[in-house]
């Protein structure tokens, strides 16, 4: 089980808990399908899972080739960060990577369908740097999150981006 980034299970067995910690710079990426309550309500519920973990799967190859962490993902929601818990000085060049490589991944997904006269998810992707503040919460079903502005303006920057693209605020990265 990968539940948690290796080095907080770590910290986890050990003590017993997490200390959270505030990261000053990191990069948040955050993707949402356009349309997707529309096509998922045509969909059973064996076609909607299998969908979303063929994405999901994907999207966390994708993640981990460009050293980014997954945080979360929610219903049809992806959300990872760069620049922790392992600092680092690219993250927001991964980010960006990482972004162009969903959006790749989802075209030939998007030309596949269509060729088969069937519909299709388009991905919105923000994707916003800054601090944040990571721990662990729960005691039954640990999670992994990230707290913080840049995480709401990385939601933000995805829900005002055009689907297929990948949207950033210029010089904030």
């Amino acid at each position: 089980m990968n539940i948690l980034p290796e080095s907080v299970a770590e910290e986890l067995k050990r003590n017993d808990f997490v200390v959270p910690i505030r990261y000053e710079n990191v990069t948040v990426l955050f993707t949402d399908m356009a349309g997707f309550t529309k096509i998922a309500e045509s969909m059973s519920p064996e076609e909607l899972l299998s969908e979303l973990d063929l994405f999901f799967r994907e999207f966390d190859l994708i993640t981990k080739k460009h050293g980014m962490e997954k945080i979360k993902t929610i219903g049809d929601s992806y959300m990872a960060a760069g620049g922790l818990p392992i600092v680092n000085n690219t993250h927001s060049i991964d980010a960006v990577l990482c972004g162009l490589e969903f959006q790749k991944f989802m075209r030939l997904k998007k030309k596949e369908r269509e060729n088969n006269h069937l519909p299709f998810w388009e991905l919105r992707l923000g994707i916003h740097s800054g601090s944040v503040v990571a721990g662990v919460v729960g005691t039954k079903k640990f999670a992994y999150d990230i707290w913080g502005d840049s995480v709401n303006t990385a939601s933000r920057m995805e829900s005002s981006g055009i689907p297929g693209e990948v949207n950033i605020i210029s010089g904030n990265l």
